[in-house]
């Protein structure tokens, strides 16, 4: 390799490469698993050649032994499955969106192969899934996500040993306000799917006689879809805004 580069400088590009293909393998979007591994290291890769430069000079010299060089590998490795791990479980909030929506709406049973999971789960999940994934490309929100991965190495930078603690609080904190993101995006239908058990309880109560499921069955399906459907550009535009929100952590120095 000397002929091309120096010792140095490929060590310091594995080492940009370790942190960004470990990121981009696991990035919302990019990161899917419809994608074929190699297209995405493939990016990682000419992504890490034109990082490169502007952050190559921050690597600190080969280590002289191989313990060495490998621990340097796992920690840029532990780097990117935390930030890309933690940008993963916020796409948990519109899964849980979906599941919720399905159980107010009697559709649980619906059950759809989900392209970003690689297993079924229920088709308004996956539905809510690909509106993330459409609304991150639409908003230009992987824009984002590049800053965010330039931005890691100024919070995280090669001389700094891994916040395993601080990792974990924020991946617990962000699974938590994932599934009360989900509640509060799927409340619409919520709220009415409750007012509907209560009248329909009533109705039971004051006309036994009265085919309570027979009627309410097809009615809570039909509005409560309409409900959600009308929801949807309010789910949107709250959903990438609290994205925004936690892009934020990874580019602020």
């Amino acid at each position: 390799m000397e002929s091309y580069a120096t010792a140095q400088q490929v060590y310091a590009a594995g080492l940009v490469f370790a942190r960004l293909g470990t990121i981009i393998m696991l990035l919302p979007g990019l990161g899917e698993t419809i994608i074929p591994p190699r297209i995405r290291l493939s990016f990682a890769l000419a992504f890490s050649l034109m990082l490169f430069p502007l952050i190559g000079g921050d690597v600190p010299p080969i280590p002289a032994d191989g313990a060495g060089l490998g621990g340097a590998v796992i920690k840029e490795v532990l780097i990117g499955l935390m930030i890309g791990g933690i940008l993963r479980l916020f796409m948990n909030s519109l899964a849980t969106a979906g599941e919720i929506v399905s159980l107010q709406t009697t559709l649980s049973f619906a059950q759809t192969a989900n392209p970003m999971q690689a297993q079924p789960s229920t088709t308004l999940g996956t539905f809510l899934g690909l509106i993330g994934i459409v609304l991150i490309f639409a908003t230009d929100l992987h824009h984002l996500f590049i800053g965010a991965i330039i931005g890691s190495f100024d919070i995280f930078p090669f001389t700094r040993d891994v916040p395993v603690a601080d990792a974990g609080q924020l991946a617990i904190q962000t699974l938590g306000r994932s599934f009360a993101l989900g509640l509060q995006l799927a409340a619409p239908v919520v709220v009415f799917s409750l007012i509907f058990n209560i009248a329909t309880g009533l109705v039971g109560r004051v006309m036994p006689q009265f085919q309570v499921f027979f009627v309410a069955t097809p009615l809570i399906v039909l509005l409560g879809l309409s409900i959600f459907a009308l929801s949807l550009g309010v789910i949107g535009i709250v959903w990438i805004d609290r994205y925004r929100e936690l892009i934020g952590l990874f580019t602020r120095t």
